[in-house]
């Protein structure tokens, strides 16, 4: 019985992508692990910005900073 825990920052995650992350998981358990679907849970953990941390600084601050490296745009909260 898998227990998969998906933890993704809090920035518009779609219902349907949620759904689709939720089959992914459960797919490539079974096709690679050989786990039965039906005993197979997924959870999806959002967690806010200023809850989450990289390089010692919170998520968005880490991110403006990766930006101006590399002058990619970075998705917006």
């Amino acid at each position: 019985m898998p227990i998969v825990t998906v933890q993704i920052t809090r920035e518009n995650n779609t219902p349907e992508q949620k759904r689709q992350v939720i089959a992914e998981i459960t797919k490539v358990l079974s096709e690679v692990l050989g786990k039965e679907p039906d005993s197979t849970f997924v959870v999806i953990d959002e967690v806010d910005f200023e809850d989450w941390g990289i390089g010692g600084v919170p998520v968005d601050v880490w991110r403006a900073q990766r930006s101006k490296k590399t002058g990619a745009q970075q998705p917006q909260s």
